[in-house]
């Protein structure tokens, strides 16, 4: 019969694939055998694109496979990456399949950063390969036919799926080749050429005619549906229409000829005579239009020759009465074909690169699941870190346990040496003041870093917006304000971060000020720390009394709970859960993951004896500074007091708070250093994201510019309006333009329908000398009649638009003429160049006044070299 239709490749540009996935995953996976892993998978998926799509594929199961592995492997990283304009940014871009491309411009294609985009062009490929292997097949044997008809309807189904997909996975406008329509007539047709398959393969086994004109008439429905889709569409190439409407026609003779051998079994010899003659109608149909695209000859023959058989045999035989076509019963259907659906993986040789990759909701979840879990642990060592700073400070206020330690009253006590000690050994100001100077420098350069990601961003968003305004509704891109939302939500949050920073150093440093004087004289040497403490009388009585007994027990007892807190808060630390099987565990049973749920219980299973030892650390410390006060209360009774007595205490009290501050405000600036440091790395990374957008938006803007420019230097250009002639515009003088250059248009010499029709024109007088003088009465009629002929001839600006100057003959009314100014009719007869001497009607003659319910035209003279008419 013909060739089976098969359709092209769509033809995809070079993307490079590995860096920004191995960026992703340098950036998300610590480093380590798993991140190398998957780098080195991300190099395998780059290569598995190159060999699906950036060389020539051959019509071959082979190259199907790997066209099927390579969708199947986008299907599966989906779910792992995020392919975003704003995440990672990759810009695929396809050329439309069945578009040739112009002389000017090339053909149409279209770039976007969509993964979905992306599969939905690779499984167009997939369907186009397979209906080029399967119009390949030999189908004069058993495997060729079932090749094929497997082949047609997985084409079938992958269009299908496209169809019901494009638009969500989109999210715009697609290029003609893969919208809704175009894919749908493509799955039908690739449907028709499975049905015609399963009509040759009954025909080959020679199965019954009935079963064989029912598979012949589905397919001839499915051409027929086909057809009515696309025959007012110009989407497909020119010669598949005619080919399904080739296929449409012989499908239907099939079926009318293996119907007519039934009916002749049947004994039904009209009917056969019926059904072979409308076969033989539509076979003379195809050979009549489509003969280009389809050979009907053998088909034509068996038909003829069947039809001649059975008109014999009627006419001699069995004289049987040939019905008409209207009256015929129509032919049951019967279709063996149907869409293969596209269920992942539709290759059976495929393999996951990245299968010990978890998927992208199992990261958001584990990402929350570590927040729930460091604001948990540090909560509670925030609870502890409190507690311990206010029972130093509950300590120092009543000088514990430098009071009871303070025997000569000369000497410095055991716990100031010990501060003192530690404050040296830690630094003392010189490293407080060397962390201070370092903070501003810190600060700006994380600024900087800031201040340069969204400088990127402000420069790209003013482009976009310039070639918007510039190409309105033909810059069809997301907006880089719109796409930018999430970076500047970042930016902002960021810049307030730094904001709260510097007010964080502020009160650092002014409480440094408050406390240097007293930190300063802790980092002396012991002689000159005690030379600096006032001396009083000693309090030799109250050594061994029960009150100072109980104070050092229960100060004891207090250092014991602040030393086991230091262990509990490594503890806290160090406790390591993984997550992942749980979540990949909910995910694969609910097909979703409550995060929530399952975290706040892992929480409460994990950390729940840790945080309750926190609690039981608190209420001990509670009990112990209550009692401790107590203890004080009755020591300071005992105690003698005086003047010196009283300032050296308050010197002591001051040193201990001094250690307290410096200890605190040293661990202070250690952490917003380290915060510094890490928050630079955080920016780095930012700015990192934000330039890599940028150079994405920059690609897709240069593609974009060379797509209008071809789009533009295809589209055909606008004629040329002619400038208005010279006589439409200027007065009979020509001196000066009419003020007003819109001409008004020419009465219409239709006459109106409900006014009687005016009599018939009288025949044009003849000149002679006998009937000059009693022509002038007509004239004069006729001048009285249309006044504005004397204006007119006198040069005045005519009060209608001017047309061509032709001169209107008598028996020529066809042309509609209009009054012309004297002054600038080139084709007039004036009384100079006039070839008959002038008449008395008009002195100086020329193109006469339409008079308005007349015929066009006026009759002049009548002249010797005219013939009449």
């Amino acid at each position: 019969m013909t060739n089976f239709i098969s359709v092209q490749l769509k033809k995809a540009s070079e993307v490079d694939l590995a860096k920004p996935l191995c960026k992703f995953i340098q950036q998300t996976y610590p480093a380590g055998e798993a991140q190398a892993e998957h780098c080195r998978a991300a190099d395998e998926l780059n290569k598995l694109r190159k060999s699906a799509l950036g060389r020539s594929l051959d019509k071959h199961e082979s190259a199907l496979e790997t066209l099927m592995r390579y969708y199947d492997q986008l299907c599966s990283i989906e779910p792992k990456f995020p392919f975003s304009e704003n995440q990672i940014c990759v810009t695929f871009t396809w050329k439309d399949a069945f578009d040739k491309g112009s002389l000017f411009g090339g053909s149409v294609k279209l770039a976007l950063a969509s993964l979905g985009y992306e599969k939905t062009c690779v499984l167009f490929n997939c369907g186009a390969l397979a209906s080029q292997i399967a119009a390949e097949q030999n189908l004069d044997n058993d495997e060729g036919l079932k090749a094929a008809a497997k082949y047609y309807q997985f084409a079938s189904g992958a269009f299908q799926h496209i169809k019901d997909t494009v638009l969500s996975a989109l999210n715009r406008e697609p290029t003609v080749d893969i919208s809704p329509d175009t894919v749908g007539t493509l799955s039908l047709i690739m449907l028709a050429q499975a049905q015609e398959v399963f009509f040759l393969k009954a025909t080959r086994d020679k199965m019954k005619d009935a079963i064989i004109a029912k598979l012949a008439n589905q397919a001839a429905d499915y051409y027929g549906d086909a057809f009515k889709q696309c025959q007012y569409k110009d989407t497909l190439p020119k010669e598949v229409f005619p080919v399904l409407a080739a296929k449409h026609c012989l499908m239907q003779a099939n079926a009318q000829y293996h119907q007519s051998i039934l009916a002749k079994q049947q004994k039904k010899f009209g009917e056969e005579i019926g059904r072979l003659q409308h076969a033989s109608d539509l076979v003379k149909t195809v050979a009549s239009r489509y003969d280009e695209y389809i050979n009907v000859k053998d088909l034509s023959d068996k038909i003829s020759r069947a039809l001649t058989a059975a008109k014999k045999d009627n006419d001699f035989i069995y004289h049987d009465r040939v019905p008409d076509l209207k009256d015929l019963e129509p032919i049951g259907k019967a279709s063996l074909v149907k869409s293969t659906p596209v269920v992942i993986p539709i290759s059976q040789k495929f393999t996951d690169l990245f299968e010990k990759m978890v998927p992208l909701s199992v990261q958001q979840s584990l990402s929350v699941y570590n927040q729930r879990k460091a604001d948990l642990v540090n909560r509670s060592i925030a609870q502890m870190r409190e507690a311990t700073n206010l029972a130093n400070g509950v300590l120092a206020s009543l000088n514990l346990p430098a009071a009871i330690e303070d025997v000569s009253g000369d000497s410095v006590p055991q716990s100031i040496l010990q501060k003192s000690k530690s404050v040296i050994e830690l630094g003392g100001v010189q490293t407080v003041d060397q962390l201070i100077k370092d903070l501003p420098e810190l600060l700006q350069r994380n600024r900087e870093i800031l201040d340069e990601s969204l400088r990127l961003l402000d420069e790209e968003e003013a482009t976009d917006n310039d070639l918007r305004a510039k190409f309105k509704e033909r810059w069809q891109r997301t907006p880089s304000n719109e796409l930018y939302r999430p970076l500047r939500a970042e930016g902002v949050n960021f810049n307030n971060i730094l904001n709260k920073a510097v007010h964080a150093d502020g009160q650092v440093k002014e409480r440094y000020q408050s406390h240097r004087e007293t930190i300063a004289l802790l980092c002396k040497p012991e002689p000159e720390l005690n030379a600096a403490i006032p001396s009083a009388n000693p309090a030799k009585t109250m050594q061994g009394t029960e009150v100072v007994n109980v104070l050092r027990s229960l100060l004891a007892n207090l250092e014991e709970v602040k030393k086991g807190r230091e262990q509990l808060e490594n503890d806290l630390k160090s406790v390591n859960f993984d997550m992942t099987s749980r979540f990949l565990t909910a995910l694969a049973q609910d097909g979703a993951i409550n995060e929530e749920a399952i975290s706040v219980t892992e929480l409460d299973r994990i950390y729940g004896s840790h945080t309750h030892k926190v609690q039981e650390s608190l209420q001990m410390q509670e009990e112990l500074l209550k009692n401790i006060q107590n203890a004080h209360q009755e020591f300071s009774k005992m105690k003698q007091s005086n003047n010196e007595s009283n300032l050296r205490e308050e010197v002591l009290k001051n040193l201990a708070v001094a250690n307290d501050n410096f200890v605190e405000l040293l661990a202070n600036l250690k952490e917003g250093t380290k915060f510094y440091n890490e928050l630079t790395e955080i920016l780095v990374k930012f700015q990192t994201k934000c330039s890599d957008i940028v150079f994405a938006r920059k690609t897709e803007r240069e593609e974009l510019l060379k797509d209008l420019q071809q789009s533009i230097a295809r589209e055909p250009s606008a004629p040329s309006i002619p400038s208005q002639p010279a006589y439409q515009t200027m007065p009979a003088g020509g001196s000066k333009p009419v003020s007003s250059t819109t001409p008004t248009p020419a009465p219409r010499t239709m006459v109106p329908s409900n006014k009687p029709q005016p009599p018939a024109r009288p025949p044009p007088p003849m000149i002679s000398s006998a009937n000059t003088s009693s022509s002038s009465a007509p004239a004069a009629t006729g001048a009285t009649a249309s006044p504005a002929a004397g204006s007119s001839a006198a040069g005045g600006t005519p009060s209608q638009a001017q047309g061509p100057p032709y001169p209107t003959y008598q028996g020529y009314p066809g042309y509609c003429q209009m009054p012309m100014p004297m002054g600038y009719n080139p084709y007039m007869y004036g009384q100079y160049n006039m070839p008959y001497a002038p008449s008395p009607m008009y002195p100086n003659p020329g193109q006469a006044p339409y008079p308005a319910p007349q015929q066009p035209g006026y009759p002049y003279p009548q002249q010797p070299y005219y013939p009449q008419q």
